[in-house]
């Protein structure tokens, strides 16, 4: 490695190139040899042969020479290039620290950062070679060979090219191997490797007016084509014009026959479609505003911002009116949201101010948006990358400011699989990296980010910019808490409180909608029998069922909301077959049914992971609840993450103490921003709007500070706290997840781990376990989990390679640093 040149620019002089090669069994540098007829540069994406393999890799450097242990003979050429250019050099150090932060080797770092599908294996495949199968071929094989022989021949010779993988016939046919062995000594068929697939460029075939005169008078149907094309300025893709002069493409070919037109072939990049968007221009500002942007603009450099606007203040504008000069001066900029949902709302607002210089990126895209995406980032040089967190990786080459909307989302760290990083700490590396500023912007900013403006031994503190007041000089939501004991008192057994029956019978009078929020989706959390008490578990998991029922005659299903297992809804306890079961607790499907029940002249959507799986579903929902097609929208937490509507008055939350009551420490900091964040949804329009808020536990602090807007008063008693157990942001913590199929080898690796963790940091660092994570049981693998906990000024580092040795094979080990979640 130490002679490696990196990122030379055009081809370079020595024969050999080093490539990462991904392989999960083993991750390291090769050396191969660059054929003559190759032009290969750091960065590239190469196929290259690795046993009897074809795999994918990454060429990142070339030494001057071999390694004393090889020789010219030994060294396999490149087999070809797959894509060019990926890696510029901040690009590829930014990946080298995510590996080296989130203790994951780098391949994993690479493949998560790439668009799918550019570094896939090959595949093993079989071919009949029909030709070669003599007379009375299954005469041969009949007692003679294997009988899975006999099998494998017949399937394939019913494929269309008498070719399976051999994976498939491994599926289809028992003991394959021994049948495959005996056909190949025979020769009757051929296994052979498919190299790895690249996803490879759109280029559909768009046609040219040419000229007036052409060899022969065009047909009526060809003269109705050219005056298409001559509206069109002389070009249109085939499909299109087909399309529009209700022809075949058969009409077209002859004109291009007769020399009217030509057919060519051209890239088409697949992105996202995007509704047609009216241009709007920069609005006026509030005092506040003004000077937030006033500073944002003196930035020069590597800089942190935390921009603390409350809900409604306005921050959107503010980003926007901060790219304006970005793109000006023919720079980029990453914008990056916590959820898919917010991306519709969000992309319209960009593009209607800075029209086709948006991209959206994020995993909910076909792998050929995806990937024609990242292509079109790497040659343009002023663009706006909207996405969610994946886009952090957006391979923008000339990047002048990233923004974290809403930074305080969980949905900014990923959890698995590997590398679980958070999206705010790549962004704020690659922000010193690019060196730009980085702007982190929350009604209700995560304690970390809060920490962060004050100053440090090691860090100049972020700059703290305060949008304290709604615009339009429009009041903050009056939140009104209903204890929902004292309506039970007094005989109210639904699940609204009767100030929320109250408001929500009001709705329609003021031409007005409300949003209802509620934690889980689904019906109910649980069923259990009322005769023996028997609660309805899944089978693979320590957890119960959930009941859902979307709609009248669907079928009644219980599912797992953890391996996502689902049965019937049984009629009789499976236990002591008594028929009264029960649903406990609530989810989006039951509110929405206790809508219909008691309010059936309202008219109702729900917005949740269920209702929304299909791409668009987020658009589409959205849109129709905008139009006003509908009063209320029901959903779950997507409902708290930066939705604009305007109409929305009333917002109600279902049940608040399902947000309060976890053994985490996080907890009171999620509950907060959760509920401040769905209350800030209110009054946001001309009307001024009302929360509700149900619970079981009025008295909570955390409720108080709520019902005031009060983020101030909230960090002061929540800080105090994680500084007194050392956890963040005074603290580090690593959690070391261990699962497999055996229970006693899992917890028998736990333990062997933590007596090596124990020996590897004597001092400095508490090592809390280990101990079964609450839910034990998941998908039929057991879970044992070590924490490590450390002051910041000493982070453990934790060598991957040792540990995983430590581990058998049949147990899995995960690393999440910085985990937001100890489950």
């Amino acid at each position: 490695m130490s002679q490696l040149s990196f990122f030379d620019a055009g081809t370079p002089a020595v024969p050999w190139v080093s490539v990462l090669v991904d392989c999960p069994a083993v991750q390291g540098l090769f050396t191969y040899a660059m054929p003559p007829a190759l032009s290969i540069g750091a960065g590239d994406i190469l196929s290259v042969p690795f046993g009897s393999q074809c795999l994918g890799g990454i060429a990142v450097g070339f030494p001057a020479q071999l390694p004393p242990e090889l020789t010219p003979e030994k060294v396999r050429p490149v087999d070809d290039v797959v894509v060019k250019g990926f890696f510029t050099p901040h690009f590829w150090q930014l990946l080298h620290w995510v590996a080296d932060y989130y203790c994951t080797d780098l391949m994993t770092v690479i493949r998560m950062a790439l668009p799918p599908g550019l570094l896939e294996r090959s595949q093993r495949r079989i071919r009949l070679h029909g030709d070669r199968l003599p007379d009375g071929w299954e005469t041969q094989l009949t007692g003679l060979a294997h009988p899975s022989a006999l099998h494998i021949v017949q399937l394939l010779q019913t494929a269309k090219q008498q070719d399976y993988s051999y994976r498939y016939l491994q599926q289809q046919v028992k003991q394959a191997q021994r049948g495959l062995r005996d056909l190949l000594q025979r020769g009757w068929v051929e296994s052979y490797l498919e190299p790895p697939k690249a996803i490879q460029p759109k280029a559909p075939k768009v046609v040219t007016l040419m000229s007036d005169q052409g060899q022969g008078s065009p047909t009526a149907k060809q003269q109705e084509v050219l005056a298409v094309l001559r509206h069109q300025s002389g070009e249109q893709w085939l499909s299109e014009l087909c399309r529009q002069a209700r022809c075949s493409s058969s009409v077209v070919e002859l004109l291009a026959k007769k020399g009217y037109v030509t057919i060519s072939q051209r890239e088409k990049l697949r992105l996202l479609a995007q509704p047609q968007i009216n241009r709007d221009q920069p609005q006026v500002l509030t005092p506040a505003q003004r000077q937030t942007l006033t500073h944002l603009h003196r930035l020069r450099g590597f800089q942190r911002v935390l921009l603390h606007g409350v809900t409604g203040s306005g921050k959107t504008e503010v980003y926007l009116q901060a790219i304006a000069p970005v793109l000006q001066a023919k720079k980029s900029a990453l914008v990056l949201v916590p959820e898919i949902g917010l991306t519709p709302q969000l992309t319209d607002r960009f593009r209607a101010r800075f029209g086709n210089k948006i991209s959206v990126y994020h995993s909910a895209l076909s792998n050929g948006e995806r990937y024609d995406t990242w292509r079109q980032m790497l040659i343009d040089e002023a663009r706006v990358v909207i996405g969610t967190r994946s886009a952090v990786f957006a391979p923008l080459p000339n990047l002048g400011l990233i923004i974290l909307d809403e930074e305080h989302d969980s949905s900014f760290k990923q959890t698995q699989p590997a590398p679980t990083y958070h999206a705010r700490l790549v962004a704020q590396q690659r922000a010193q990296l690019e060196d730009c500023p980085l702007i982190l912007g929350s009604a209700t900013p995560a304690l970390e980010t809060w920490q962060m403006t004050q100053a440090s031994a090691n860090q100049q503190p972020a700059h703290y910019l305060h949008l304290p007041e709604r615009i339009y000089a429009r009041p903050m939501p009056p939140v009104k808490i209903v204890d929902m004991r004292r309506e039970l008192k007094t005989g109210n057994r639904s699940i609204f409180s009767r100030d929320l029956q109250s408001a929500l019978e009001n709705l329609q009078i003021g031409q007005q909608q409300a949003i209802l929020f509620i934690s889980r989706r689904g019906h109910s959390t649980f069923v259990s029998c009322r005769s023996c008490g028997e609660v309805l578990n899944c089978p693979h998991c320590d957890v119960s069922l959930s009941y859902h029922y979307t709609h009248e005659g669907a079928n009644q299903l219980l599912r797992c909301h953890y391996c996502n297992y689902a049965q019937a809804q049984p009629r009789f306890c499976p236990q002591c077959q008594s028929p009264y079961l029960k649903f406990f607790g609530s989810g989006t499907q039951k509110v929405t049914q206790a809508l219909t029940d008691e309010f059936p002249h309202l008219r109702w959507l729900r917005f949740d992971g269920d209702t929304t799986q299909r791409k668009g579903e987020h658009r589409r929902l959205l849109e129709e609840f905008r139009r006003g097609n509908a009063d209320i929208l029901v959903g779950t937490q997507m409902l708290t993450k930066g939705l604009d509507l305007e109409q929305v008055t009333l917002v109600g939350i279902v049940a608040a103490d399902s947000l309060l009551n976890f053994a985490d420490y996080r907890s009171s900091e999620r509950a907060f921003q959760t509920l401040t964040q769905v209350a800030g949804r209110a009054g946001r329009g001309n009307d001024p709007g009302q929360v509700i808020l149900q619970t079981y536990s009025p008295d909570h602090p955390v409720l108080e500070a709520v019902k005031a807007h009060d983020y101030q008063s909230f960090i002061a008693q929540e800080l105090p706290q994680r500084q007194a157990l050392n956890y963040p942001p005074y603290g580090y913590l690593v959690l070391i997840r261990l699962s497999g199929a055996n229970a006693q080898l899992v917890e028998d690796t736990a333990q062997a781990i933590a007596v090596d963790c124990a020996a590897q940091f004597p001092t400095g660092v508490d090592i809390l376990g280990p101990a079964p994570a609450s839910i034990l049981r998941v998908a039929d693998r057991f879970r044992w989990h070590l924490l490590l906990k450390s002051p910041l000024a000493q982070r453990p580092k934790l060598d991957l390679e040792h540990l995983r040795q430590q581990c058998p094979a049949s147990v899995s080990l995960a690393i999440d640093v910085d985990p937001l979640y100890i489950d």
